[in-house]
């Protein structure tokens, strides 16, 4: 296959990561990189000898496929400026700002023959990926994803920051429309919410419960799933996974066997532990292989623009709750 010419726009703390992958990855021809700061741009493009932009329509002329890594408030304006041009992007999570944003870079991808997907990591997992040869279908899902406290990330609620990450798992699993949201949180070091939880409840009766905090002392990203045949626990910080299921019979040996009781059966344990691959590496390189065969990309502008209404329905509720508490609080 033959390489991609690629760039970056916005060589941040994220965007660095983007262009040392890019640089390394085999079906990644690094043709450039653009940043508003100018200082930032030409440091980087010389670290990594490529050409630094002066402006996006510089860059659209030499760059088929590009990594768009800044703040949130500007994904729509570079995609929707990016995209006519016929450039394949992968946008950083959250697609955008709002849904009406979401939508018209739908519209605008669909004029066009390319591909547009977003960097929910997560399911570049290896502990989420083992799970893709199972037959899932949970029940119940609890996900805790708390992190220490970082003042960078207080422009946005702890939602889109953090949780949109395991709302998009959720949807991934549960192949069912939501019909109920309930949420709460709570603002304790900035104006937005820095603790939330939510409850998804699925028309096929299945529920998830979600918390998402930044302001922890210890750092946790957990997912565990329930189902009528099993039970799987997730760790995402350190990339292993707790597999309990049934044996569906007597040849399926893919784990330590243990039997049930005098019921005559058994429950197949299984660790499935770090890979070793690079998360951010194997997100690209998907995309890439996405762009170059023309096939599907992992995760859709639709699946995308999925998760951010829940995730902006989620904070809505949740910032009446706060309201509320503030209300209640004594003068």
């Amino acid at each position: 296959m033959r390489k991609i010419n690629t760039a970056v726009v916005g060589v941040g703390s994220l965007g660095r990561h983007h262009l040392r992958w890019l640089s390394r990855l085999s079906l990644s021809h690094l043709v450039g990189l653009y940043d508003i700061d100018r200082d930032k741009a030409l440091k980087y493009a010389t670290e990594y000898g490529v050409t630094t932009f002066d402006s996006l329509g510089d860059l659209a002329r030499k760059a088929e496929a590009v990594s768009i890594v800044v703040p949130t408030s500007a994904h729509f304006e570079t995609a929707a400026y990016l995209i006519p041009q016929g450039i394949h992007c992968l946008i950083e999570k959250p697609v955008t700002s709002n849904l009406e944003e979401a939508f018209r870079l739908k519209e605008l991808a669909g004029e066009k023959d390319i591909k547009i997907t977003v960097g929910q990591i997560e399911r570049f997992n290896p502990a989420v990926m083992a799970l893709q040869k199972l037959n899932i279908k949970p029940s119940f899902i609890e996900a805790h994803r708390l992190a220490a406290f970082d003042p960078r990330g207080t422009d946005v609620a702890v939602v889109l920051d953090l949780m949109i990450h395991d709302i998009d798992l959720v949807l991934h699993f549960i192949k069912s429309r939501i019909v109920d949201i309930q949420a709460s949180a709570v603002a304790v070091v900035s104006e937005q919410a820095d603790i939330a939880n939510a409850r998804l409840t699925f028309e096929n009766g299945a529920v998830a419960n979600l918390t998402a905090s930044r302001i922890s002392l210890h750092a946790m990203r957990k997912l565990r799933i329930f189902q009528k045949s099993g039970y799987y626990s997730i760790d995402l910080a350190n990339k292993q996974a707790d597999l309990y299921r049934l044996a569906a019979g007597e040849n399926d040996f893919d784990g330590m066997r243990v039997p049930l009781g005098k019921s005559g059966k058994h429950l197949v344990y299984k660790k499935v532990t770090d890979s070793g691959e690079d998360m951010l590496g194997l997100e690209l390189e998907t995309f890439l292989k996405a762009v170059g065969d023309n096939t599907p990309v992992a995760v859709t502008l639709e699946e995308a623009s999925e998760a951010l209404r829940v995730a902006l329905e989620i904070e809505r509720i949740g910032l009446q709750s706060i309201a509320r508490m503030m209300e209640a609080e004594p003068a």
